[in-house]
């Protein structure tokens, strides 16, 4: 875990807190619904942890996966995250991850202006 720190006109970073992905037993989104960037780690305690964005608290979630699935083939749970966005497989799937759900936001907008400016018969 990271400390932002604002000193005058200078930022700093300090680490306050390490845990080992092996200790790890779920990740909970809280609200899969949502565009919250807020979620808990469960060790043998829970964290309550706010990410900078939602986008990279998914992204942080698929990291963690990916590593569990290289390194440890453990049962991670990931809970209350929305599949889509989790899985490599995912028609959402790219390089840059982190634009997925303001794309996805994007297509549903664009489809939904379309179907406003159908004339109802």
């Amino acid at each position: 875990m990271v400390k932002h720190l604002q000193v005058d006109r200078e930022e700093k970073y300090e680490i306050v807190e390490k845990w080992f992905l092996k200790d790890l037993e779920m990740i909970d989104g809280k609200e899969a619904d949502t565009d919250n960037p807020y979620f808990d780690m469960h060790f043998h305690k829970v964290y309550n942890l706010e990410a900078y964005s939602c986008a990279s608290k998914y992204t942080f979630a698929r990291t963690l996966n990916k590593l569990n699935e290289t390194y440890l083939k453990k049962n991670l749970k990931i809970v209350n995250f929305d599949d889509t966005y989790l899985n490599d497989d995912s028609i959402w799937s790219s390089n840059n991850r982190d634009c997925l759900v303001l794309m996805r936001i994007c297509f549903y907008a664009s489809n939904l202006l379309c179907l406003s400016l159908c004339p109802l018969s």
